[in-house]
């Protein structure tokens, strides 16, 4: 750590010191015991390399022509190195945002230094592994070859200005002259003279990166005098490094003249635009909302379903593929809709697997508790599931590494940047213009600009994935991020650009910030949303039709005495034996039917459809089926006589044990099942004689659903950055006064309840002043501590020490009392 960076540190104002804490929590995580402490924890590989991953392709390109160029390096010279990457556009945005850049790594301590003298902090050189594509420095790329091979390749670069390789060996050591001449243009230039047309085609292929090459036997021992091949001619000039067996490396001194002294070949201080067809908003908003009402219907309808059939989980998890295809084939959705559906369902803790060993994937009570609700609301649970869920519905159908098919539900079907690239991708969506649909090379184009370091064929898959989800669960509509859609994200239009089209200047905007809608995304989305139905059209043909979305009521009423026959614009019912027969199964008589019917019917109740409900009324529970294994009960001896003389009941292996009673050695449902298939219509009866009633929504898992509260950080509070920044500034002033501790104050520690105790240390930390608090050690005994508190979090108290002379944390459970230190 550098003795520089560490006192440049120390002399940063605390507002400085608390905009850093606040741009890198990770540093105060625990508190930084004094100013070195922080200094180390921010030069730290893994601290530096989660704040690169942050940066954007302009902040990154000036952090490397820092790291490229010799330290320190002045403003002026580091604008002109940058202005060579961007003919034509070194103009007033160009300073402008190079300005900005600057003080945002300074801000971040990537950076440090006046502008007389930048220079980048401890631990980003080795951080950033070939900075602009460029090879290692020759010292480097040589430091494996031995001194003999050295000397060799020193004569074979000839002299420096004059100097003869022996003098230039003198001055300093080998590798350090080696790297000296290839340092020199003159030299460079000269030995790219005497190579051939093929070697010069293979350093061009370098040049730009990547910098580093595979050739066999790359460690060959070659003299400029013999070497014939252009990989010999290279080698013996030291133009190419031998790294290993087979790889090679280009150094950088050679890259840089080879790039005509640029370190970037071409550079841009702002983002892309965002291209894609143009779309009305309004549209673009009610058909987003659309989808929103369809896929909070499909999830209503999934659970319905899955309420009276529900599928098998298999033995490593997940759902069957012949179950993923009959849902896609009920919510007449494609397979990887169909899949998202289920994916969001379960994220949501709507579904879950039941505990029993042939396990089966059953709504919660969750489900119950979700459904009574507003659209509005049970989207945006949805829709905010989505947003923060780690798993990557997109992925159904791939294969692990084992090679093994990942179903719906499969424990492995998640990554742990998915939530990321979601909040990112939308947030690219966000800035663009009013009613523009960014095209997905658009979108990747963006990103890439913003976050070069995270770049990936398997993240460009979760930003194609985040598309066509967007779309589906209607956050975006037409491609376009809808105003509820945008709601769920907070902060994402606080870095808006006002020269941007749909900024705060942009006239096209609809009079509100940002020329979008405010409110939350259930406010937003209701107002859109089609307005529910009770009503429905009876026809003679034994049909209901539904000319828009039915109330939640009514629709689970249609699903229990209705099948469905068509969907679309409006959705058609047709109404059968069996689906009367579900009905009247759970506890329903023919009149209730009939009057449920003419309640919701704009039509008068058609005469087929009446004769329909009573006659399967009528036949509905004369026959009674229990448990023997099972038996037949009914009051009608002729109709049982039917039955036994029924060819299809000998599988049944039926027996007649009195004129109204037949006895079966099959289950009850199997039995029930195999009557209902012969025509018959038995009710299922109790050990007690009762008709039992089924319902649809009676199976649940009792299970708790395995659900993932979102983790989202909106950042540190101010009052905590600020304690943090104090309790460094403590711990450091005691570092390096090197204090003695001050002695306890006698008498007894204090006591005090601990209310009052926490109430006090808040005040304290606020005034910044001391106390004198009792507090227990590890054995029990009571000790006194004088104090001065910076941060209480997490039932921990973090404070400076005076009786210790150090930063510590207390527990609160532990300590006894406070009182003044007066």
């Amino acid at each position: 750590m550098s003795t520089e960076f560490t006192e440049w540190l120390r002399g940063r104002s605390d507002d400085r010191l608390r905009a850093l804490v606040a741009a890198r929590p990770e540093l105060i995580t625990p508190v930084p015991a004094h100013i070195e402490g922080l200094a180390g924890r921010a030069s730290s590989p893994s601290a530096v390399a989660r704040v690169l991953d942050r940066l954007d392709r302009f902040a990154l390109a000036v952090l490397e022509t820092l790291v490229v160029l010799p330290e320190p390096v002045g403003y002026d010279v580091l604008r002109g190195r940058l202005a060579q990457a961007l003919p034509g556009a070194a103009g007033r945005p160009f300073r402008a945002a190079l300005r900005e850049t600057v003080e945002r790594l300074r801000t971040l301590a990537l950076i440090y230094g006046t502008d007389r003298a930048l220079a980048p902090a401890p631990g980003v050189r080795e951080a950033l592994d070939a900075p602009a594509g460029l090879g290692p420095p020759a010292a480097e790329a040589f430091r494996h070859h031995s001194a003999e091979r050295l000397a060799e390749l020193i004569h074979d670069v000839g002299a420096l200005n004059g100097a003869t390789p022996a003098a230039v060996g003198e001055r300093a050591g080998a590798r350090e002259a080696l790297a000296a001449l290839l340092g020199d243009d003159a030299t460079v230039g000269r030995l790219l003279g005497e190579v051939s047309r093929q070697a010069r085609a293979a350093l061009d292929e370098l040049a730009w990166g990547p910098a580093s090459g595979r050739v066999p036997n790359a460690r060959r021992e070659v003299r400029a005098a013999t070497a014939r091949s252009p990989i010999d001619q290279l080698l013996s000039r030291a133009l190419l490094a031998a790294t290993g067996e087979e790889t090679v490396v280009l150094p950088r001194e050679v890259g840089l003249f080879l790039r005509g002294g640029r370190i970037h070949r071409d550079l841009s201080p702002l983002p892309p635009a965002l291209e894609g067809p143009a779309r009305d908003p309004g549209l673009a908003d009610r058909t987003a909302a659309g989808q929103a009402f369809a896929f909070t219907r499909s999830v209503e309808e999934l659970c319905e379903h899955w309420s009276a059939d529900p599928p098998g989980v298999l033995r490593g998890g997940g759902l069957a593929v012949r179950d993923l295809k009959r849902c896609a084939a009920l919510l007449d959705l494609p397979e990887w809709a169909a899949g998202l559906v289920i994916e969001v369902t379960h994220a949501a803790g709507l579904v879950a697997a039941s505990g029993s060993v042939d396990g089966e994937w059953l709504p919660t009570p969750a489900y119950d508790a979700w459904r009574v609700k507003g659209t509005e609301d049970r989207w945006v649970a949805l829709a905010t599931m989505w947003l923060t869920m780690d798993r990557v519905p997109g992925m159904i159908g791939d294969r692990d590494e084992r090679d093994r098919l990942l179903n719906a539900l499969h424990p492995d079907l998640r990554t742990s940047v998915a939530s990321e690239v979601r909040t990112t991708t939308l947030g690219v969506l966000a800035v663009a213009g009013p009613g523009v649909a960014p095209t997905l090379a658009s979108v990747r184009e963006r990103l890439t600009w913003e976050q070069p370091r995270r770049r990936g064929e398997r993240r460009d898959r979760l930003v194609e994935f985040t598309l066509r989800e967007a779309e589906q669960l209607g956050v975006t509509g037409l491609g376009v991020l809808a105003g509820h859609g945008r709601a769920l994200l907070p902060g994402v239009l606080d870095h808006r650009d006002p020269a941007e089209p749909g900024g705060s200047d942009d006239p096209r905007g609809s009079g509100e910030p940002g020329g979008v809608r405010t409110g939350t995304a259930g406010e937003l989305l209701l107002p859109l949303l089609p307005e529910p139905l009770d009503h429905v059209l009876l026809q003679a043909d034994l049909t209901a039709v539904a000319p828009g979305p039915l109330t939640g009521e009514l629709r689970r009423w249609l699903a229990l005495a209705a099948d469905v026959e068509s969907t679309g614009g409006a959705t058609v019912y047709r109404f059968g034996e069996g689906s009367l027969r579900r009905a009247l199964d759970a506890g329903q008589g023919a009149d209730e039917i009939l009057a449920m019917l003419e309640r919701h019917s704009t039509t008068p109740v058609p005469q087929p459809l009446t004769y329909l409900v009573t006659d399967v009324a009528r036949r509905h529970g004369r026959m009674r089926v229990g448990t023997a294994s099972a038996y037949v009960r009914c009051d009608d001896p002729s109709l049982l006589d039917e039955v036994m003389a029924d060819r299809r009941s000998l599988p049944l292996r039926l027996r007649r044990l009195a004129p109204t009673v037949i006895a079966s050695k099959a289950s009850r449902q199997t039995l029930l099942d195999a009557l209902r298939a012969m025509g018959y219509a038995p009710a299922a009866e109790s050990l007690e004689g009762d008709v039992i009633i089924t319902r649809l929504d009676v199976r649940r898992t009792e299970g708790q659903p395995s659900v993932r509260p979102p983790v989202t950080f909106t950042g540190l509070e101010a009052d905590v950055v600020a304690a943090a920044v104090r309790a460094v500034r403590a711990g450091d002033a005691a570092h390096r006064s090197r204090r003695a501790p001050v002695s306890p104050p006698e008498g007894r520690p204090p006591r005090s309840p601990s209310t009052a105790t926490v109430d006090a240390l808040r005040e304290a930390i606020r005034q910044g002043s001391q106390v004198w608090i009792g507090y227990l050690d590890s054995q029990g005994n009571a000790t006194s501590r004088i104090l001065e508190p910076a941060r209480m979090e997490g039932g921990y108290l973090t404070a400076y020490d005076e009786t210790r002379a150090a930063v510590h944390r207390f527990a609160l459970h532990r300590i006894t009392g406070i009182a003044g230190v007066e």
